[in-house]
C-alpha cells in the first residue's frame, strides 16, 4: 500500500507508508510456477523450501495423465497465492533425481518442506484432493496471513503504546486494507486518531460499522473513551477544582469531575485514586456512582492495565477486607 492508496492519509499527513506485505503486493499469477533442472534442483527445490513448502511435478510430454493434471494442479497452485509454490521437472530431459527418489510412474508430485521430501500423489487426481494436500502441507487458507495481521496489529498497538502515532496508524491502515473488518485495527486507529486530537474522524469510523462489528468490546471500549474526552471537556477547570476539594475534601461531585479529566489526561492512577478515595468515605453517594465510574475507567482501559491491576487490587481489599 502506497501513501496515495491509504485512506487515512489525510488524517496523518504524507508520511503514512505501509511497510507490510500482505495482499497489498501479491505475486502475479503464474510466478508460483516454474521449471527446474539437474542441476537447478538444489537451489530450486531444497533451498526453496527451507522459505515455503515446494511441490514438484514429475511429468513427460507424452504423458496422457500428466496433460489431465497439469491444468487443474496450475489452477489450484495459482488459486493458493504463494502458500506453496510449484516446481515442473520433464523426467526424459532429467531423469536422474526422479529416479534417486524412486519415482517408477508419472505424474507424481512430491512436497518438499526444509530441504526434506514430506509428502506426495501420484496420477491425474481431482482439484478437491489437491486442495486438501495443499492444506495439509502448507496449512488452511489464510492461516499464514492472519497469523501476520496479528503479529501486525500487536506491533503497531506497541508503537501506539509509545508514542509513535503515525508509525502505529501506518501499520492499522495496512491491516484494515488486508481484513477491512478487522476490529483490532479499526479500534486502533481510532485509538492513533484520538492521539492525534481527531475525534470526529475517530468517531466516525466506528460509528458506520456492521451491527455486529460495532459490538466488539475493543470498539466499544474506544467509544467509551470518546464519551469520556467530550464529557470532560465540560466538566471545567481542573485546577479550579482542586482548589474546591482543598476548601471542602468531601465536595465528591467536585472529586468525580477531577477523576474523569485526571482519566482523560491519561493520569490513570490519580483518576482511580479519586474514585476509591469517594468510596471509602460515602459509598451511598450518586448510589455508588464512584464505583460505577470506575467500573467504566476499567473496561475502557482493558483488564491488563497497570492502573486497571493497581486499582482492582486496591477496591478488592476495599471491599472485603
Amino acid at each position: 500500500m502506497s501513501g496515495s492508496d491509504n485512506p487515512y492519509n489525510a488524517s496523518f499527513g504524507n508520511q503514512m507508508t505501509a511497510k507490510t506485505s500482505f495482499s497489498a503486493t501479491p505475486e502475479p499469477a503464474g510466478s508460483y510456477i516454474t521449471e527446474t533442472t539437474t542441476a537447478n534442483f538444489a537451489k530450486d527445490v531444497i533451498e526453496e523450501s527451507r522459505k515455503q513448502p515446494v511441490l514438484v511435478d514429475f511429468w513427460a510430454p507424452w504423458c496422457g495423465p500428466c496433460k489431465q493434471l497439469t491444468p487443474v494442479l496450475e489452477k489450484v497452485i495459482n488459486e493458493a497465492k504463494g502458500r506453496v509454490r510449484l516446481v515442473k521437472m520433464n523426467i526424459d530431459d532429467h531423469p536422474s533425481i526422479a529416479g534417486q527418489l524412486g519415482i517408477q510412474s508419472i505424474p507424481a508430485v512430491i512436497a518438499f518442506v526444509n530441504g526434506r521430501p514430506a509428502d506426495g500423489f501420484m496420477g491425474a487426481v481431482p482439484e478437491s484432493q489437491i486442495q486438501q494436500f495443499i492444506d495439509r502441507i502448507a496449512g488452511p487458507a489464510g492461516a499464514d496471513e492472519a497469523a501476520e495481521i496479528e503479529a501486525v496489529v500487536a506491533e503497531a498497538a506497541e508503537l501506539l503504546a509509545a508514542g509513535n502515532i503515525n508509525e502505529a496508524a501506518q501499520l492499522y491502515g495496512a491491516v484494515m486494507q488486508a481484513d477491512p473488518e478487522n476490529a483490532k485495527a479499526l479500534a486502533g486507529m481510532a485509538e492513533c486518531m484520538i492521539a492525534a486530537d481527531q475525534h470526529q474522524r475517530a468517531r466516525e469510523i466506528l460509528t458506520e460499522l456492521p451491527e455486529e462489528l460495532a459490538k466488539d468490546a475493543g470498539i466499544q471500549a474506544v467509544l467509551m473513551k470518546l464519551e469520556h474526552i467530550e464529557e470532560a471537556r465540560k466538566l471545567g477547570d481542573p485546577v479550579a477544582l482542586e482548589r474546591e476539594l482543598a476548601a471542602n475534601p468531601d465536595d465528591h461531585e467536585a472529586r468525580i469531575k477531577l477523576a474523569k479529566i485526571r482519566n482523560v489526561e491519561g493520569r490513570r492512577d490519580e483518576a482511580a485514586d479519586h474514585l476509591l478515595l469517594i468510596m471509602r468515605k460515602d459509598r451511598a453517594f450518586d448510589d455508588d456512582g464512584a464505583r460505577r465510574q470506575l467500573l467504566q475507567f476499567f473496561e475502557v482501559w482493558g483488564f491488563k492495565d497497570p492502573a486497571t491491576v493497581a486499582a482492582r487490587r486496591k477496591l478488592s481489599a476495599m471491599l472485603f477486607s
